[in-house]
């Protein structure tokens, strides 16, 4: 696989990211598509109601800003999901924010140790540690609006955002947040719930009854768009199922996973993100086998129930037959994070790949 520039500079900081990026191939079609990419699908296909030519496109997380989900529009990813935002600033973890990680095998869901470096070889997984960084509204929420218009015919800008714990009821910040998200005229709503830096046992989307009281806020303050709702993996399907039995008539769909928690140390055993942040979030091909197995249980939940909500499956997608995985699982849509970043033409060559 030939090795190409990230549009998103692990060597940078976030905020120098934000103002610069995005970076390589993303950088040379931020303001109009690339013309020698030009390929046609087959038959577009509705998801949440809206109309896209492949259900395929890139997370919560790598595109920062409008530039970032132009070019992302420009590449061919037909759903983009704008960096998660808050209701109020929110700083970013100190530089390192991203490093390469090298797991024995694929990652086990234990929060194991794993070298990790600045080696980003294929096959390649990372683990990131940001902590949610957001700008003001006043500056996201102009900046998601540019984002909305850059979508095509046929393409989706997703918003998503998170409510900020210590603001009174975490429900009713939830609810601020969608509102301000939906006052940009983004399509489709997504509720990050397991941001990996808030620990690997205390993720909002295993409180079930908490999660219930958050998306019942969001759809009395959004009533008008569609809701999706980012999950961990769920090492215990009990769990999962009650989930599902509270919110799965009440959202739209599941996005999942987000990542899996690992302790990433250097080549002398010490914490590699920062002593204090020993854990990081781990995203590519290591995690691949719980985004797989999410999407099977929540399928099976699906049919069992006799629910209709989407399934998007995230995790390890850097090939068109990872994309293919995902949809034989039970994927209504399917999304790449790190692939993406690192193969820029994903989009191009899966759409190939499926003609």
């Amino acid at each position: 696989m030939k090795t190409e520039i990230p549009y998103y500079n692990p060597e940078l900081s976030y905020e120098d990211n934000y103002k610069e990026g995005p970076f390589g191939y993303f950088a040379d079609i931020v303001e109009k598509p690339d013309p020698s990419f030009a390929v046609s699908v087959k038959k577009p296909v509705s998801f949440l109601g809206c109309s896209v030519d492949l259900p395929f496109g890139i997370p919560a997380g790598p595109l920062l800003n409008s530039r970032y989900i132009k070019a992302a529009f420009h590449a061919g990813f037909d759903l983009c999901v704008y960096k998660t935002v808050r209701t109020q600033e929110h700083k970013s973890h100190p530089l390192p924010n991203v490093l390469a990680i090298h797991p024995e095998g694929v990652l086990s869901a234990d929060c194991e140790a794993v070298l990790a470096d600045t080696r980003y070889n294929q096959p390649l997984s990372i683990t990131n540690s940001f902590g949610v960084p957001s700008f003001n509204p006043d500056i996201w929420q102009p900046d998601m609006a540019e984002a909305v218009k850059a979508a095509s015919d046929h393409q989706v800008m997703i918003g998503s955002f998170q409510g900020t714990r210590g603001k009174g009821k975490i429900e009713e910040d939830y609810a601020l947040a969608a509102r301000m998200v939906a006052e940009t005229g983004a399509p489709v709503l997504e509720a990050n719930l397991s941001c990996p830096n808030e620990g690997v046992n205390s993720l909002l989307c295993f409180d079930a009854p908490l999660v219930q009281k958050i998306v019942e806020a969001i759809k009395v303050a959004v009533p008008d768009r569609p809701l999706l709702i980012k999950t961990a993996y769920f090492k215990d399907n009990a769990k999962l199922d009650d989930l599902v039995s509270r919110v799965g008539h009440l959202v739209s769909g599941f996005s999942t996973i987000n990542t899996l928690s690992a302790r990433p140390l250097d080549e002398k055993g010490q914490a590699a993100l920062s002593p204090s942040r020993p854990e990081g979030g781990v995203c590519g091909d290591a995690i691949r086998w719980a985004g797989l197995e999410m999407v099977q249980r929540l399928a099976a939940f699906r049919e069992e129930k006799s629910l209709d909500y989407a399934i998007v499956g995230v995790g390890g997608v850097n090939k068109p037959e990872h994309y293919k995985a995902y949809i034989e699982a039970g994927a209504n849509a399917v999304m790449t994070a790190t692939g993406s970043m690192w193969n820029p033409h994903l989009a191009e060559e899966t759409k190939k790949f499926l003609a």
